[in-house]
């Protein structure tokens, strides 16, 4: 009960905290809004620290002692370089679990079996001649591959969490991160891992290069199109989807168009659609006609539309506000706005030009900015496995269901604008979660049951209890309300009468075959010993011990007060203030204080 209500505090502790910021650590108060670069001479171990937050997910006091020994210049310049085939990034594991005779997947359960009934085949599978449940095998595939393709997301999931712990290119795996979430596309809509890691390929390939081969790669990435409905996009009858997020969430933002630049756009982008995973433009379903778009008249196709965004000033600042706003703080000038916005025009919408200009600035490193960024929920986690020396991500906690209790799960963006920032990670039981998510890194939780190889629905698990328990699948596939008095109604005993298939049954025998195929995640536990760390560096009292830790884990400081809370609170567990004394039962009470540190409000910045 104390730690329930210790988190509670802390909540409350954080968002009072959060209203304070920014929290200053280092940088000139007349820095704020300068473009100028950062002198050498105030280049230092905070500034390296912030540094790494912020184009990275922070760094070990090794490799902020070696950035800081530098100068700012080459500092930046490491972590944009992109990854050589030395880096030791091993590319995706797939499972194998896509068949070609899957293409092309059905829009919906109903489309499927209606093409089973209509032709005698969907998906590579074909209708039973006769019997009971001839399309039962047809739906069972169905909805194999949404759970399959679910899985695998999951995957690719760790698998890019994995890149982000490890990768030298720190920087690629961030910008990766926002690019993610700024052409947000959700697998519940997607369905299809595959393009998942396509899109994000984009990502990685020209997050810090040209602008406009990044939004023509995503656009024609079989991800986008599937998303945003491409395949409905047709001459004669166009969707006007696509047209309207690229120009008030890709490139413009609102009120820089009208609904007929909207309607104009959406013609010139009929026919672009994909095949499998193959981007094409079906030349008969597209419109040839002359179209105007924001004052240009001419028989355009996307990429015309694309390249006369890219002349409009508002893109340049659009886009420099929002990396401005994810990178450095929420509420910049209107005049750095506009100057960013030059910037990155004059460089021909150079991703990486803008960057090194931010990340140079004096801006950047004034107290305004530095301690004033609320780590989104994958930020946090990778983040901490970072700084506590991790090599790989570990299973238990599951890192997909902790960013999700915590408001972000890779792949699936809430809506089609991404995630909110900032702010919008701070209510009361997200923290409580946050705070959670420590204390099961730390002291993994012994209730621990796989995700990945445990259906969330309820309903799947009554019918696999069911099945084993001996009933027939009417039975075993029955919801709650359709028994009356311990025997089956006797409308669901005339529904499988003849019935060509069992939707429930379906669900639960693709669930059934894709954990067959699926490979699981690791489920190992967090490579962390924290008593070693306390060796290596030679520290022999409490007091020095927090010390340590607060310079490894916190990037704002902590008050005086909170310091020396953190030493009562060691010396309490260790039963002593001496290191030496409590060497053999050392690694719990380095445990509770680490909780402790990371449910502090101040851990939340960065």
């Amino acid at each position: 009960m104390h730690r329930i209500l210790a988190r509670i505090a802390c909540a409350a502790a954080l968002i009072a905290a959060v209203a304070a910021a920014p929290v200053s650590v280092a940088g000139q108060a007349d820095w704020v809004g300068d473009l100028t670069p950062i002198p050498a001479a105030d280049w230092n171990e905070a500034t390296a620290k912030h540094l790494l937050e912020r184009a990275g997910f922070g760094g070990s006091p090794t490799q902020i002692a070696a950035l800081a020994s530098g100068s700012p210049d080459a500092a930046i310049s490491g972590l944009m370089a992109l990854p050589g085939d030395g880096a030791g990034l091993p590319p995706f594991d797939h499972s194998g679990v896509h068949d070609p005779g899957l293409e092309p997947f059905p829009p919906s359960r109903p489309a499927t079996t209606r093409i089973a009934a209509e032709t005698g085949e969907a998906l590579g599978v074909k209708v039973k001649p006769s019997g009971n449940r001839r399309l039962q095998p047809v739906v069972n595939r169905f909805f194999y591959w949404l759970r399959a393709s679910r899985l695998e997301t999951d995957r690719v999931a760790y698998w890019w969490a994995n890149r982000m712990l490890t990768s030298p290119a720190q920087l690629q795996e961030k910008m990766a991160l926002f690019w993610h979430g700024h052409f947000a596309a959700n697998e519940g809509k997607v369905r299809d891992y595959r393009k998942h890691l396509h899109l994000l390929g984009v990502l990685h390939e020209n997050g810090l290069g040209s602008f406009r081969d990044l939004l023509i790669g995503v656009a024609q990435s079989p991800g986008m199109l599937s998303f945003l409905d491409a395949g409905v996009n047709v001459k004669g009858s166009p969707n006007e989807n696509f047209a309207r997020e690229i120009m008030e969430l890709f490139t413009l933002g609102v009120g820089h168009y009208t609904e007929e630049d909207i309607r104009e756009a959406a013609r010139a982008f009929t026919g672009w659609n994909y095949r499998d995973m193959a981007f094409v433009v079906n030349a008969v379903e597209h419109d040839e006609a002359p179209k105007t778009v924001l004052g240009q008249t001419a028989a355009m196709d996307g990429i015309a539309v694309i390249d006369i965004l890219l002349q409009q000033p508002a893109a340049a600042e659009f886009l420099a506000g929002k990396i401005y706003r994810y990178f450095v703080r929420e509420d910049p000038s209107d005049a750095l706005l506009a100057a960013l916005g030059q910037r990155f025009r004059e460089s021909g919408y150079n991703i990486a030009v803008l960057m090194r200009t931010i990340f140079l600035s004096r801006d950047f490193y004034s107290p305004a900015s530095m301690g004033a960024h609320i780590k989104s929920p994958v930020e946090l986690a990778v983040n901490t496995y970072r700084k506590l020396g991790l090599t790989r991500i570990p299973g238990v906690p599951d890192f997909n269901a902790a960013t999700t209790a915590l408001g972000q799960r890779l792949f699936n963006p809430p809506t089609v604008a991404g995630w909110a920032q900032g702010r919008a990670w701070i209510t009361p039981g997200l923290l409580i979660a946050r705070s959670n998510f420590a204390y099961d890194v730390l002291f993994p939780d012994i209730n621990f049951v796989p995700p990945d190889r445990y259906p969330p629905a309820a309903n799947i698990r009554d019918v696999s209890r069911r099945l084993a328990a001996g009933q027939n699948i009417t039975q075993a596939t029955m919801g709650e309300s359709a028994m009356a008095g311990g025997e089956m109604s006797m409308s669901n005993r005339m529904a499988d009468m003849d019935q060509d298939f069992n939707t429930r049954y379906g669900s639960y025998r693709g669930w059934q075959m894709a954990l067959e195929r699926v490979k699981p995640i690791p489920r190992h536990t967090a490579d962390l010993s924290l008593s070693d760390m306390v060796s290596e560096a030679g520290l022999d009292t409490a007091s020095a011990v927090v010390d340590h830790f607060l310079g490894r884990l916190m990037a704002v400081p902590v008050s005086a007060a909170q310091r020396s809370a953190l030493v009562e609170v060691l010396e309490r567990h260790m039963g002593t203030s001496s290191v030496a004394e409590a060497r053999s039962y050392l690694e719990d009470p380095l445990r509770e204080l680490v909780f402790r540190i990371m449910s502090l409000p101040e851990y939340q910045l960065g």
